[in-house]
């Protein structure tokens, strides 16, 4: 099954920052996780756990105490965890967890035109399994990076139904949110 397939049939995605909400995804109907939080210690528990509810896990390096921007820390998450995947704002992280067969998942801030040049050039040259944008209120950004046909998933400040469909609807394939709410939409 690809990352594509898997966002048709779980556009929501739970993005996890606690302990408190990695109990309440285990008890959720959300199938895909972003593991926001932990250290290189408790790292592994997080992601059984996960993965032993059911869940797909993608763990954003970048956010996770102890480990490095070098590809020796995609290397730990593989070796260590039963992580699916990592996401990442550093294209080196991309292009190895893609080495290793995890699925990838490049992060992009895109506040600006600038930042939209970046993104594009992350999907040019690492061409990562999907594409985070944040914030994820940006349609207008979603639907010019879109065109890339790489899954978009829309992250950050989504709230209501209305705010999901229409990120959606401007071609994301999902939407990542911190909110158990959200999470049930």
């Amino acid at each position: 099954m690809t990352i594509e397939d898997i966002f048709k049939e779980n556009p929501i995605i739970a993005a996890i920052n606690s302990d408190k909400l990695l109990f309440e995804v285990v008890k959720s109907d959300v199938k895909v996780v972003f593991v926001l939080y932990g250290t290189i210690l408790t790292l592994p528990s997080i992601v059984e756990k996960l993965k032993n509810s059911g869940k797909i896990a993608i763990v954003h390096t970048d956010l996770i105490n102890g480990l490095s921007s070098k590809e020796v820390a995609v290397d730990y998450i593989a070796s260590n965890t039963k992580a699916d995947g990592i996401i990442s704002t550093k294209t080196n992280l991309v292009k190895r967890a893609k080495e290793l067969g995890l699925i990838a998942g490049v992060r992009s801030f895109v506040v600006d035109s600038m930042a939209l040049s970046g993104a594009v050039s992350h999907l040019t040259s690492t061409k990562p399994d999907f594409l985070e944008i944040m914030p994820g209120l940006v349609y207008s950004v979603i639907s010019e990076l879109a065109k890339y046909n790489i899954p978009i998933v829309a992250g950050g400040l989504i709230k209501t139904r209305d705010e999901i469909l229409s990120a959606l609807n401007a071609g994301a394939s999902a939407i990542s949110s911190t909110s158990p709410q959200t999470w049930k939409m």
